[in-house]
């Protein structure tokens, strides 16, 4: 590496360390001599007027509405809403974010006027939720309440792109680390980053160019928020050796003074295919950043970048055994990383230099970082992660030279409200909130017993400022925040998102291996005088490593949804598989799409001849109704409707593959191939719903939400099939691509070009989740079936 650039990244970390030095050093003196507790004290007697109420006989009888648990997202903000608390809980969290993320001083008419704006918004859009919160399928963070406001920007595509990334993320995070901080962290910094920049657009900015802003806003927040998993928790989370750390460490640093990111080369070490996966997908990021950075913005970015790495790394490297580390050591690396994560934003999306932005972020920083230090002590003693609590609970009855962390943080809040923002009401107003709100939290998870005895550690030194501040935590209200309400629901729903995956695939699973040993059809009992073709080639066409999907669809609904009999519908799912399985062999058909490959293996034309095929088709829509017949447990006029409304789906899908035929080097409209999906691909799934509702005898409405479902979910796997056509892989797929072009049919992406395509996929998906919202059951299943249906690989 040239040791010019060496020189240049060392420089300019040691005047930042210079810098942070001078900081902490005007810091500790206010420690020693304990300047802040007077002024604070007075601060806080005066804040307390306002948080501190005293209940009353008339407030007791007057029969208010109970006080929600924060833990109860929608219901918690139904509460501040009719306690008319919302507005003064969502100022006071806007304008802490626009302090601490947008380095805004909230004495500024425009600031407050900005926050006013977002309030406003966001309480209509939080009321208006609550008001149509239908129970558990509610969700805050739903993929089509996302990707209906992508639509309204004109960002769908990036909507999409990133949903497909985060979900790539998560399924790369290896065991030791938690996938579902890390996809936290990442949605934070991408929604960070939009928030700069759209604080940063002119009023009169034009469509186009906003669409863009938004564009490049969402992959430059995710490009950056990728280093987060990928680098920080990475190293962290102790899962490379240590020779692995180090080469991954130089890799970065190397990346960072040059500007380049290294060929990864020989791996060696038994994460290489984690390292190879990471390495691609950081230099995807790292180009995507570099090719975005204006000249002027470049250099700031690179240096930010270098301090906010070496300084991690200056930390990561701290041993919680070595009782020798000075105050000096303990503080500089924090204040550096965490002032420069957030300049780094500002360069990332090329703003123009702001001093005052600067000057209040590098003040800032550290109060976060030790607000999150004492948090997390616990975990990080743990993990024998050195911090300046970690190491102070160990050796401050050793070390009488130690800054007490705690009175340093309560010196910071000193700082910052009368020397930083000049003794704002406002600001005073939010981070004193802000305090007493982390130590409540803390308290609360932590419980009273062991929150005392961290005190005793922690707030010995003030007897008589730590009795106000505990009385403070004990009895105040109205601290609480948003962000913190959002960060719990998020990783409450991306933890329940995981575990209903898990069930789901767990579910289908089961049930696959259920199905897949009843569908063999057994020979006669008697000797033949020949062999039996149409079974063997019925079997063998049944044997294929098939998905099953509707069978199982219908046992899910059966057994857990309507309560059914397990083995008494085992012959409705056999039929369904058989007829599948027959409109499957005709589909492969010379006559029809002329296939080689399905389901892993070759057709059966190919094995046996056209004619067996034929009539092994014929002969299983002949089985699949002679299993419907034997639904024996069944009231007969209920299995008589199964059977009718079953031929009429046959009837229909004939019509569709009819309608397909003919459309061969035709160019249809949209309108026709989505009628024509629905009969090839709808309907079936139509049926696998419909059939167990006729034998439960739900009621009409119930089947016409589960018939409007299938459309919608039908069309949207047929489009997820052509876009696999293009750019799937045979040997998951079990089928050849590129058979529709050579096929000349019309298709979702010969009409409307990939992109689109996909955005119709995505509109079809919302349409089919809105409609769950009319069916009375749980239909968590059929959501995750959606999921499956769009982002399924074969």
């Amino acid at each position: 590496m040239d040791e010019k650039l060496i020189e240049n990244a060392e420089s300019c970390y040691r005047l930042a360390e210079q810098k942070a030095a001078d900081y902490f050093t005007s810091l500790n003196v206010q420690v020693m001599q304990k300047t802040y507790v007077p002024t604070l004290t007075n601060d806080l007697h005066s804040w307390k007027q306002n948080h501190i109420h005293h209940s009353s006989l008339l407030s007791f009888f007057s029969g208010g509405k109970r006080r929600s648990n924060q833990k109860e997202y929608h219901k918690y903000i139904q509460w501040l809403n009719y306690t008319g608390k919302l507005d003064h809980y969502l100022d006071r969290s806007i304008s802490y974010i626009f302090m601490r993320d947008l380095g805004k001083a909230l004495d500024s008419t425009k600031t407050q006027t900005r926050i006013r704006h977002v309030v406003d918004s966001l309480k209509n859009h939080l009321t208006d939720s609550t008001v149509k919160d239908r129970g558990d399928k509610s969700e805050t963070f739903s993929m089509v309440g996302l990707y209906r406001k992508a639509q309204k920007e004109g960002i769908e595509s990036t909507m999409i792109w990133v949903v497909d990334k985060l979900k790539i993320v998560s399924s790369n995070i290896p065991k030791g680390m938690d996938a579902e901080q890390a996809q936290r962290k990442l949605i934070k910094i991408i929604a960070g980053v939009l928030m700069h920049v759209v604080e940063e657009m002119d009023a009169e900015i034009s469509p186009e160019e906003r669409k863009q802003k938004l564009d490049e806003a969402i992959r430059l927040g995710y490009s950056y928020g990728l280093t987060y998993p990928f680098i920080d928790d990475l190293l962290d989370a102790k899962i490379l050796s240590a020779e692995e750390e180090k080469n991954y460490s130089d890799l970065i640093r190397t990346t960072l003074i040059t500007g380049s990111v290294p060929e990864l080369g020989e791996w060696t070490g038994t994460n290489k295919d984690l390292i190879r996966f990471i390495h691609s997908e950081l230099k995807e990021a790292f180009d995507y950043i570099k090719s975005h950075q204006r000249r002027e913005t470049r250099k700031n970015f690179f240096e930010q970048t270098y301090i906010f790495f070496h300084s991690q790394e200056v930390d990561r490297l701290k041993d919680l055994t070595n009782a020798n580390y000075t105050n000096e050591e303990l503080y500089i690396p924090i204040i550096l990383k965490s002032f420069s994560s957030r300049l780094i934003v500002r360069s990332l999306i090329n703003a123009p230099v702001d001093e005052s932005f600067e000057n209040q972020t590098f003040f800032y920083g550290i109060y976060n970082q030790l607000a999150d230090d004492f948090a997390d002590m616990f975990d990080d003693m743990k993990e024998g992660a050195v911090t300046p609590y970690t190491y102070y609970m160990k050796y401050h009855d050793m070390r009488q030279d130690l800054i007490n962390p705690f009175e340093l943080y309560w010196t910071v809040i000193f700082n910052l409200i009368h020397n930083v923002y000049q003794s704002d009401k406002k600001t005073r107003e939010v981070i004193l909130n802000r305090a007493i709100n982390g130590l409540k939290r803390f308290k609360e998870r932590m419980g009273t017993k062991k929150y005392k005895e961290v005190m005793e550690i922690f707030a010995s030194g003030n007897p008589k400022f730590n009795r106000l501040i505990q009385h403070l935590v004990q009895k105040a209200d109205d601290v609480d925040f948003f962000d913190k309400l959002l960060r719990d629901h998020m990783i409450s729903i991306l933890k329940n998102e995981r575990k209903e995956q898990e069930d789901f695939l767990a579910t289908i699973e089961t049930v696959r291996n259920q199905i897949n040993k009843s569908l063999a059809i057994p020979k006669g009992n008697h000797v033949p005088l020949m062999k039996e073709p149409i079974i063997d080639a019925a079997n063998y066409s049944l044997e294929g490593d098939g998905k099953r999907l509707r069978p199982i669809i219908t046992w899910v609904m059966g057994v857990n949804e309507y309560g059914l009999n397990k083995s008494a519908i085992m012959p409705l799912l056999r039929s369904l598989e058989y007829m599948h399985t027959a409109s499957l062999i005709f589909d492969d058909l010379p006559s029809q799409d002329n296939a080689s490959i399905r389901r892993g293996r070759p057709t059966l034309h190919q094995v046996y001849n056209i004619a067996t095929a034929e009539l092994t088709g014929l002969f299983l829509t002949q089985k699949a109704i002679e299993e419907q017949a034997s639904l024996n447990q069944f009231d007969s006029n209920t299995v008589l409707n199964l059977v009718r409304y079953s031929a009429q789906v046959t009837e229909e899908m004939c019509k569709g593959q009819a309608v397909d035929l003919d459309s061969k080097g035709k160019q249809l409209t949209l309108e026709q191939l989505n009628r024509m999906s629905f009969y090839k691909t709808g309907i079936a799934f139509e049926a696998s719903l419909i059939m167990p509702a006729i034998l439960a005898q739900a009621q009409e409405s119930e089947m016409a939400a589960l018939k409007k479902f299938a459309y919608h979910a039908g069309i949207a796997f047929q489009i997820k099939d052509d876009l696999l056509d293009v750019e799937g892989v045979v040997s998951k797929l079990g089928k050849p691509i590129g058979k529709d072009a050579e096929n000349k049919n019309s298709t979702f992406v010969s009409i409307l070009g990939s992109v689109d395509a996909r955005k119709a996929m995505w509109d079809h998906y919302c349409l089919a989740m809105d409609t769950l919202q009319e069916v009375p059951r749980n239909t968590t299943f059929l959501k995750h079936l959606l999921n499956y249906i769009v982002n399924r690989d074969h």
